[in-house]
């Protein structure tokens, strides 16, 4: 079992190491903290960079370092998510920060080669956007426009440390918060800091996480519980996955701080099965913190008793909502219960329980760690700290985003984001997923904070950002939510599980064009009815995507049903194909098409069968001399 003394030797013994690749030491100063290693390479081990085959990049760079016999000269880290996606596989070569992109398993000899041995770094393979800078005056990420403009708390280890190593995490300062909290402070000094602080929620509602700390330390019983919502569900969102991928430790220290101020000992970590590195790195870290007993009995020998679970997830989004997830942890089938009671008071197995989600916990020990003050100098005044991003759809960088709240979506999207791809205007973003609404270009300037985006008919929701240009019907994207909620409802009110459906049929009949302006009427007040009559926050939350369309484009509805077309040419039953006289006769487009929809003789214009066509639109992909409209 760790003391607080061996805590604090293997920070000593480990910050060095790590700030190597954080703060890219010079050779001089290298020699003065004896650090041995020349070379750390970092490769993304993220599930994004997985899929690329980063595996593979991270066991050649294994074979060759010791094949070169470099093994005591370079150090070779799988990290969790650096970021950008976008131009993933992602490797960093300290201490120079080289950040090299779309990394493949060939690229690993030239690096090796060049790179490791020659100091010269492989140009070819260095991110384009990369500023050539003082590489000793700060990290080569930060002077990249993706993240010169963001402010990582949640994410701070995440790309940085190797999150199957609990040394590294201590090397960053971990679990010192949770020393202090067990040694300097009561537990009710604990809830002060975090209520002070004015973190809120950032699993999507926002409720100050300091006031749910103080109702489940005031309620009554001798068991109680700590759990953590890792049940990601939203469409597009993985900010959740990439904090337990790249830091799982973070978790663990925070629930044991949560689990002391309230007064349990044992917690749950509930996360979805279709997370496998997740999974297994909270299985490896929880392992670890109890060999080094950080979990279990007699913590740091202060006599505080605390475990940790994992529990599974089958993937069922309504399991999201805090009681249809204690709900299945007790090996029940996932459905919501009727509030009051709350959790704080009667949560898991009855008993008094603190759920939050994986966001809100990591802001917790660098809050105990600096203080109340420092989290309160970033945000705005109703929302501190940062909030992190899942940002996604038609954006050039895509990718997790850390910035302070109060930032504007047009930073997001145009500074960091860099852009709408392809020349095309941004149209609208959707936050909060099936649970939220739509920003339009003329909110792009509103700060973003939870008051604000309930302002503009949005939610924070827990940080999926959706971005949409120009080719995007809005009525589709409704309907593309409400199908995800319909699919995902669980079934035990008639609101949700009826009203859902039918709000489904009058859209899907406008995408179809057979519906009348007085079923828009219609889907306004059923909206407000499944609002104000569901059990729980899917329910509740599922008409907003459509409320928030038909605010901010009824126009597009209403060409839908008086024109009988989808401006945007995405609803198939709305759209049509012809061929103009640009016709060269190539017969391209007839040999593609699917269905033989298209006739004609070679060298003279062709048609297009309407009865037969699918649109489909791979006539419209094949032409080459734009004779082909979409109308």
């Amino acid at each position: 079992m760790k003391t607080i003394k061996d805590i604090e030797a293997i920070k000593k013994q480990m910050c060095d190491i790590v700030e190597f690749r954080d703060n890219q030491l010079t050779k001089e100063e290298r020699i003065a903290k004896n650090i041995t290693y020349r070379h750390t390479v970092l490769i993304c081990g993220g599930t994004g960079c997985t899929s690329n085959h980063s595996n593979d990049i991270y066991k050649r760079f294994q074979d060759l370092i010791a094949e070169k016999g470099l093994t005591g000269d370079v150090q070779i880290i799988r990290t969790g998510c650096f970021g950008l996606c976008a131009v993933g596989p992602v490797v960093i070569v300290y201490p120079e920060g080289s950040f090299y992109s779309y990394v493949k398993e060939a690229d690993v000899d030239e690096i090796v080669s060049e790179h490791i041995l020659n100091n010269k770094p492989v140009e070819r393979l260095l991110y384009k956007e990369k500023a050539a800078a003082d590489h000793h005056a700060a990290p080569a990420l930060s002077e990249t426009n993706f993240y010169k403009k963001q402010h990582r708390v949640a994410l701070r280890n995440c790309g940085l440390i190797n999150p199957e190593n609990v040394d590294e995490y201590i090397g960053r300062d971990g679990y010192r918060a949770l020393a202090k909290a067990l040694t300097e402070m009561t537990p009710q000094q604990v809830i002060d800091t975090i209520l002070a602080s004015g973190l809120r929620g950032r699993g999507g509602a926002g409720f100050p996480t300091g006031r749910k700390w103080q109702l489940c330390h005031d309620a009554k019983g001798d068991i109680k519980y700590v759990c953590c919502n890792a049940d990601e569900g939203d469409p597009g969102a993985f900010m959740d996955r990439s904090v337990l991928e790249g830091d799982p430790h973070a978790i663990l220290e925070a629930m044991s701080i949560a689990a002391y101020a309230i007064g349990a000992h044992q917690g749950y970590i509930y996360v979805r099965a279709e997370y496998p590195i997740a999974v297994e790195r909270c299985r490896i870290a929880i392992k670890q913190a109890r060999e080094y007993g950080l979990l279990g009995d007699n913590i740091l020998g202060t006599g505080f008793k605390f475990d940790i679970d994992i529990r599974l997830g089958a993937g069922a989004f309504v399991c999201g909502e805090e009681t249809a997830l204690m709900t299945s942890i007790e090996g029940k089938r996932g459905e919501p219960r009727v509030r009051p009671p709350f959790p704080a008071n009667k949560g898991l197995f009855g008993k008094p329980t603190l759920l939050n989600n994986v966001e809100t916990y990591a802001n917790v020990a660098q809050i105990i760690l600096n203080g109340a003050e420092w989290f309160n100098t970033v945000g705005t005044e109703k929302s501190k700290g940062t909030k992190v991003f899942a940002l996604g759809g038609k954006i050039t960088n895509t990718g997790l985003v850390e910035v302070p709240m109060g930032t504007t979506l047009r930073e997001i999207v145009d500074d960091i984001g860099g852009g709408v791809p392809n020349g095309k205007k941004f149209k609208a973003a959707q936050t909060g997923g099936p649970s939220g609404g739509c920003i339009t270009a003329e909110n792009l300037d509103v700060p973003i904070d939870y008051d604000n985006l309930i302002k503009i008919g949005s939610m924070m929701g827990s940080g999926g950002l959706i971005v949409m240009d120009e080719d995007t019907c809005m009525v589709d994207i409704a309907k593309f939510f409400l199908e995800f909620t319909v699919d995902e409802s669980c079934g035990k009110c008639t609101p949700c599980r009826v009203g859902t459906r039918r709000l489904l049929e009058l859209l899907t009949k406008v995408t179809e064009g057979t519906a009348t302006l007085e079923d828009l009427d219609k889907m306004e007040e059923l909206c407000y009815y499944i609002k104000d009559n569901a059990l729980c926050g899917l329910g509740q939350t599922a008409p907003n995507p459509v409320l928030s369309t038909l605010k901010n484009f009824r126009k597009e509805y209403e060409a839908h049903i008086v024109e009988r077309r989808c401006p945007a040419g995405v609803c198939k039953k709305l759209i049509r194909y012809e061929i103009n006289d640009n016709c060269k006769g190539c017969t391209a487009c007839a040999r593609k098409c699917p269905v033989y929809a298209i006739s004609g003789t070679v060298r003279e214009k062709h048609t297009i069968d309407p009865n037969k066509c699918i649109k489909c639109g791979v006539c419209y992909q094949t032409c080459k001399f734009h004779a082909i409209e979409k109308k």
